[in-house]
């Protein structure tokens, strides 16, 4: 919940944004600072979509930005971006060990524009850093019937069980998912 002082400064900023003034990007940075941590998020998802931001800026907001400012950029993604221009940020985040960039480079986006190798092992990093699965969008709609997926789990839990370690509670569910769909 914002603060008055925070709504004030949240709806001056959203108005840079819609207008496009060069300050627009400062407050695209500093919304943590004003909005608080909790808020920060959503605040910047909303200044991206007032400004109606393209490809470009969000490349260039994404590799200036701290992990926080990342991470907005990956949430906006399916609502500013329709082609496969911007994989190559969910990609640069599937690479870190972030956590908090992982879940987020897993939303919608994601969901409709990784390919199916890209995705089985962006699941498996999932897993390996316990992002929980619940935060993969389309998660049953890509598991169903994936084979290749299945093999992985399964190759992924005997290494686990190999080592004496235990499986991730997720992973049994989504090689659930794989099961159900082969079955029906």
């Amino acid at each position: 919940m914002l603060t008055a002082a925070a709504r004030a400064w949240l709806d001056s900023a959203l108005a840079e944004a819609a207008a496009r003034t060069p300050a627009w990007e400062e407050r695209f940075v500093t919304a943590g600072r004003h909005c608080g941590r909790p808020d920060a998020d959503e605040a910047r998802v909303l200044l991206l979509r007032a400004s109606g931001a393209g490809p470009g800026t969000l490349t260039r907001l994404y590799h200036h930005g701290a992990a926080a400012e990342r991470r907005a950029v990956l949430l906006a993604l399916p609502d500013l971006v329709t082609g496969p221009e911007a994989l190559p940020l969910v990609e640069d985040a599937l690479r870190t060990h972030d956590t908090t960039l992982l879940a987020a480079a897993l939303g919608p986006y994601a969901a409709t524009h990784l390919t199916p190798h890209t995705w089985r092992h962006a699941l498996l990093k999932c897993l390996f850093t316990g992002v929980p699965v619940s935060a993969v969008a389309g998660l049953a709609e890509r598991a169903a019937g994936d084979a290749e997926l299945a093999r992985m789990l399964a190759d992924h839990a005997a290494e686990r069980t190999a080592a004496g370690r235990a499986l991730p509670a997720d992973l049994t569910r989504v090689l659930a998912l794989t099961a159900a769909a082969e079955e029906s």
